[in-house]
C-alpha cells in the first residue's frame, strides 16, 4: 500500500480514537532497515505521539500483543519498572470510579490495516556502542531486576494464541512444501537445511518438555537505540534503566528468548551499522560477565544456559526466515535469509557452553 494509505488510515484511528488534540503534523520515523511504518504524530497542543501503521501478519495478533502490553503497564505499577515501558494508548469502554477496569488498549483496524498509538517515552541518556564490562554488569543487573519483576506479574497475563511451537510447526509445514525454494528466494539446498534445523528445533523442545516451562512477558529485540538509561554518579550503580520503546518482538515466553539481543549488546564489537546475526556474541568474555552478573539477581539454571542455543535458533528461524519479509528490506531479507542457512545455524554447532556453565556455578 502506497504511503498515503497509511497516512489516512492513521487520521481515520486517530479520529476514531475521539481524542480531542488535532493532528498539525505527521513525520515519518520508519526504520530504514525495516518495513514497518512507525509515525511521529505532532498535535496542536505541541505534544507527540506514535502510530504504527501496518498490513503484514494478522490483525488479530497485533491487537493480542497491545492488550497483553497494556496490561503489563498496569501490573508494573507500584514498582520501579512503572513508567519503564512507552504506554500503549487506551480508550475508556464505559463510565466507571475505577478507569484501569474500563480502559482498554486502542487499536483500529479496516479490514486492510490496522493502527495502534503510543505514548511518546521520556528519554535520558543512551549507553555508547561499545560497553564497557561495568557497564555490561550493569546491565546484567538491570536487566535481571526487569525480568524479576515481569516474572512477578506474569501470573496475570492472559496466555497468547502464538508460540514458539506454533510458530516452528508453521515454518516446517512452509518448508515441506515443493514451492518453499520459489516463496523463500533460496536455492532448494538452503531449504534443506533451514528445514533440519526447524524439525530438530521442535524436537529440543519436546524432549526439554518446553510446554511447562514458566513463561513471562519479554521483548526479544534489544538493541542500542530502543531504550535510554538514567545515569549515576556512583561506583556501585553506574545507571538504572530509563525507557524502553519498540514492541516489535514482543512476546510472553521463557525470559532466554531476550538473550540473544543482550549478547549482542555487550558484545565486543558493540552496535554497528552494518551486521549480521552470527551467533559468537553468546560466547565471548564479555557476555559470560554478562550471565554471570545476572545470574546474581535472577538466577540461572545449566538447563537454562543449555537452551541457549536454542534460544538463538528460533530468532533466527522465526524471526528471519518465517519473519524476515515482514521485518526487514527486501534486499536485507535475502542476504539475512541466505547467510541464516550458509552459516549462522551451521554455526550453533560449534558454540562450547563451557565459559557459561562455569559462569553460573562459580
Amino acid at each position: 500500500m502506497s504511503l498515503s494509505e497509511y497516512r489516512q488510515a492513521l487520521a481515520a484511528a486517530w479520529s476514531d480514537f475521539g481524542d480531542p488534540r488535532v493532528i498539525v503534523d505527521v513525520e515519518d520515523t520508519s526504520p530504514r532497515v525495516s518495513t514497518n511504518t512507525v509515525f511521529r504524530v505532532h498535535l496542536d497542543d505541541a505534544s507527540h505521539v506514535y502510530a504504527k501503521v501496518s498490513n503484514y501478519g494478522s490483525y488479530f495478533l497485533f491487537a493480542e500483543d497491545h492488550d497483553r502490553l497494556f496490561r503489563c503497564t498496569q501490573l508494573l505499577q507500584g514498582t520501579r519498572f512503572e513508567n519503564f515501558l512507552a504506554p500503549v494508548l487506551a480508550k475508556s469502554t464505559q463510565q466507571s470510579p475505577e478507569p484501569l477496569a474500563t480502559e482498554r488498549p486502542f487499536t483500529w483496524y479496516d479490514g486492510n490495516l490496522w493502527v495502534a498509538f503510543y505514548g511518546e517515552a521520556a528519554k535520558r541518556d543512551m549507553l555508547p556502542p561499545q560497553l564497557s564490562r561495568e557497564q555490561s554488569r550493569c546491565l546484567a543487573h538491570e536487566i535481571a531486576y526487569f525480568h524479576r519483576a515481569c516474572d512477578e506479574i506474569a501470573a496475570e497475563i492472559p496466555a497468547t494464541s502464538n508460540s514458539i511451537k506454533a510458530d516452528a510447526i508453521h515454518l516446517l509445514d512452509l518448508l515441506s512444501s515443493p514451492f518453499a525454494p520459489r516463496n523463500f528466494s533460496l536455492p532448494p539446498e538452503h531449504i534443506g537445511v533451514l528445514h533440519k534445523h526447524t524439525h530438530d528445533f521442535l524436537l529440543e523442545l519436546e524432549n526439554i518438555r518446553y510446554d511447562s516451562w514458566k513463561r513471562i512477558p519479554i521483548l526479544v529485540d534489544w538493541n542500542l537505540g530502543n531504550f535510554s538509561i538514567d545515569n549515576h554518579s556512583s561506583s556501585t550503580q553506574l545507571f538504572t534503566l530509563f525507557s524502553r520503546w519498540d514492541y516489535d518482538w514482543f512476546r510472553v515466553e521463557s525470559r532466554l528468548l531476550d538473550f540473544y539481543f543482550l549478547s549482542r549488546v555487550s558484545s565486543a564489537t558493540g552496535d554497528r551499522t552494518q551486521w549480521s546475526y552470527s551467533p559468537h556474541t553468546m560466547v565471548e568474555p564479555q557476555f559470560v560477565e554478562f550471565i554471570r552478573a545476572y545470574h546474581q539477581i535472577f538466577p540461572l539454571t545449566e538447563s537454562d544456559i543449555r537452551f541457549l542455543p536454542e534460544a538463538y535458533r528460533f530468532f533466527i528461524l522465526n524471526y528471519v526466515v518465517r519473519e524476515g519479509a515482514r521485518f526487514f528490506r527486501p534486499d536485507l531479507c535475502t542476504k539475512f535469509r541466505s547467510d541464516a542457512a550458509r552459516s549462522y545455524l551451521p554455526a550453533i554447532d560449534r558454540l562450547d557452553l563451557t565459559p557459561l556453565l562455569q559462569a553460573i556455578s562459580s
